[in-house]
């Protein structure tokens, strides 16, 4: 007669608490119950401390949404880890930055004559960015540009964001405190290539969850022409949500050799025949003008200094401003996908022969020429050291007017309040769905 399964059960849970002999098999039970229960005691002690920066790496590493973190403080702090700065390096290009605002502060690239040049403006002290209010640098959002009102609507729900900029009439990249005041998570980190990480838990009155990973690599590209490429992904995880990143670098393609880049520095705009009108707060008025307004100042399309055509520039960065601070639409060819990654831009510098070209997965690019600098911030002391040792001793001290021009690859601004444009679904985002993704490639060369 078979043993009944109680009494049969029993007697193998006897023969493996107490064993008549120790068999391999019943060796290699005890050491996985012993491995176990010591994983369990490490992660109770130990890694339960650690868990939102695992998920964090893991998503990085992945591509999939990590579980939420506590929501950050609604005040930036100032931590050590948030001005460390890491360097990144490839042959002919190297690239600093710090997780204050995922931020890059310095671009090392070879001039005409292979010396070195820093093409970034910002500050050689991490913590000079605390309060940073022109952007220098770092990953703009969640929104980047400007919101009309501070206020956009999804699904018939009405949604108020920090009014920041104009005494309160619009909200400026993401409200109060965007995630360029934000400290950023490291996640992954190699000898040409960083990741930063950033758990936005419903921050300035947007609605839901977000998680982006922000990458930037170094490389040299096919041509063997040095390369930064830089990868903004967020995922929306538990509400629909405007999201639209970009990455907000100043660029001085002369390194300040020259009081402005002017006569300096040319821009060419190839796929750029349209730009979005604004009020003179640069709200878009819904309107989309073409290049030849403003007698050709804003057109592009074939390649001219930043100057050229700068005085017919009246009123085109607002009220009472002359000179570029616009949205450019990028126009793809025919047979290229929406969302392809195009170059878009062209820049060059006589001085230094520094070129530098921008492809961009996005359909806009901002342009500012640096209007509203004003010498009240300086340059680097680095890069004014170096241009001395390299016999140029007449270039500016501080940042002023036109020493720049910022690129910002990304969407339509302000598209969420114009739904006849067609750009929702570029910037607009629900759990579950597909991630915002702003790619770039910026290369450089001399000439």
């Amino acid at each position: 007669m078979p043993q009944p399964l109680h009494l049969l059960l029993r007697d193998r849970l006897r023969f493996l608490v107490c064993p008549a002999r120790f068999s391999p098999r019943i060796v290699l039970f005890y050491c996985y119950i012993s491995v176990g229960v010591l994983a369990l005691l490490i992660y109770v002690m130990h890694l339960k401390h650690l868990g939102p920066s695992f998920l964090l790496g893991l998503a990085a590493s992945q591509g999939v949404a990590a579980a939420p973190q506590s929501a950050p403080s609604p005040t930036p702090q100032a931590t050590p880890d948030a001005w460390k700065t890491y360097t990144i390096s490839a042959p002919n290009i190297t690239a600093k930055l710090i997780p204050y605002g995922a931020r890059l502060t310095s671009l090392l690239v070879p001039d005409r004559d292979g010396r070195l040049q820093d093409v970034v403006v910002g500050f050689d002290e991490p913590t000079q960015y605390r309060g940073d209010d022109n952007f220098y640098g770092p990953v703009v959002g969640r929104y980047a540009n400007r919101i009309k009102n501070g206020t956009f609507s999804i699904a018939d729900t009405q949604y108020h964001i920090p009014k920041n900029e104009n005494d309160g009439l619009n909200s400026l990249h993401g409200g109060d405190v965007g995630y360029d005041q934000r400290n950023w998570t490291v996640t992954a980190v190699t000898n040409s290539s960083i990741t930063f990480s950033f758990y936005d838990h419903a921050l300035e009155g947007f609605p839901g969850d977000v998680l982006t990973h922000a990458t930037y690599t170094v490389a040299n590209g096919p041509d063997g022409r040095p390369q930064l490429i830089t990868n903004l992904v967020s995922l929306a995880l538990t509400d629909p949500t405007p999201i639209m990143l970009a990455n907000h670098i100043y660029w001085n393609l002369n390194a300040f050799r020259d009081e402005n880049v002017l006569q300096d520095v040319t821009l060419h705009l190839p796929l750029s025949k349209r730009f979005i009108a604004t009020d003179g707060i640069l709200i878009p008025n819904g309107t989309i003008s073409t290049v030849d307004a403003y007698n050709g100042a804003p057109d592009f399309t074939s390649p001219k200094l930043v100057g050229a055509d700068i005085d017919d520039a009246v009123g085109l960065c607002g009220t009472d401003c002359t000179g570029y601070d616009n949205c450019w639409i990028i126009d793809r060819p025919a047979g290229y996908a929406p969302d392809s990654l195009v170059p878009a831009l062209y820049m060059h510098s006589k001085n230094t022969g520094i070129s530098l070209e921008v492809s961009t997965n996005t359909p806009a690019i901002q342009i500012y020429s640096c209007n509203g600098q004003d010498g009240s911030d300086p340059v680097k002391q680095s890069q004014i050291d170096r241009n001395r040792e390299q016999g140029f001793n007449n270039g500016p001290t501080t940042v002023v007017k036109n020493s720049c021009v910022v690129v910002e690859t990304e969407g339509w601004i302000d598209g969420i309040n114009q739904p006849g444009w067609g750009q929702l679904e570029n910037q607009i985002f629900t759990p579950g769905g597909r991630p915002a993704i702003n790619q770039a490639v910026y290369r450089f060369g001399t000439a």
